[in-house]
């Protein structure tokens, strides 16, 4: 286990409270059943298919297909806009980090039951000095942060419904990721699993 964390991680337990969380799962489930519904993402190159599903709110959002990991401006199978990030989305960017432009993104993923994500570094942004802000909604996670090499000792950490992890400055180049959904342990997603959203900035502030 690491003996201590690297500068730059947050980890706010039940910084979103039950009514909350309820709030952000109802903006999530307008996004899926409207314009912006969740859709699986391939590998690039392999063409395999990513377990676990998306969607985005915001100007931007993140694609996975055969041609790469990427940010775009609309949906890959309604060709629509990405719907409007929610205020409370921006509100907490801009209480938990000192950065000077709003989020373009917010990557929302549905772990279902058995699914992970492997260790993995954010790589896809034109400013990796901007942090990115992670909101847990559902079943828990067991969440594993690294170094900023791949292999090598990991922190766990459990992370519940309402929880929100900030990954900057030295946190923002580590390897992370879930190895565990803890499935059927909240009862705030209707069909289980867990609710990840991530706020991200894509391009450097001009």
């Amino acid at each position: 286990m690491r003996t201590h964390l690297p500068n730059g991680f947050q980890y706010l337990p039940e910084y979103f409270d039950r009514a909350a969380q309820v709030d952000l799962l109802a903006a999530v489930t307008a996004v899926a059943r409207g314009d912006a519904p969740f859709f699986q993402g391939r590998m690039p190159r392999t063409g395999q298919p990513i377990s676990v599903v998306g969607t985005n709110f915001g100007p931007l959002g993140w694609v996975a297909d055969i041609k790469g990991y990427r940010y775009d401006h609309v949906h890959p199978k309604t060709g629509e806009p990405w719907p409007t990030m929610p205020q409370s989305l921006l509100d907490i960017w801009d209480d938990l980090t000192n950065y000077p432009a709003p989020p373009e993104a917010c990557l929302i993923n549905w772990y279902r039951e058995g699914n992970k994500m492997g260790m993995h570094v954010d790589r896809d942004e034109h400013d990796l000095g901007a942090p990115i802000v992670s909101i847990s909604l559902g079943d828990p996670a067991r969440y594993r942060l690294g170094g900023q090499k791949r292999g090598g000792k990991t922190h766990s950490l459990k992370l519940s419904s309402g929880d929100v992890v900030v990954l900057a400055d030295e946190a923002r180049r580590c390897y992370h990721g879930v190895d565990k959904i803890f499935y059927g342990q909240s009862t705030l997603v209707p069909k289980g699993g867990r609710v990840n959203l991530t706020l991200r900035r894509v391009n450097r502030v001009k």
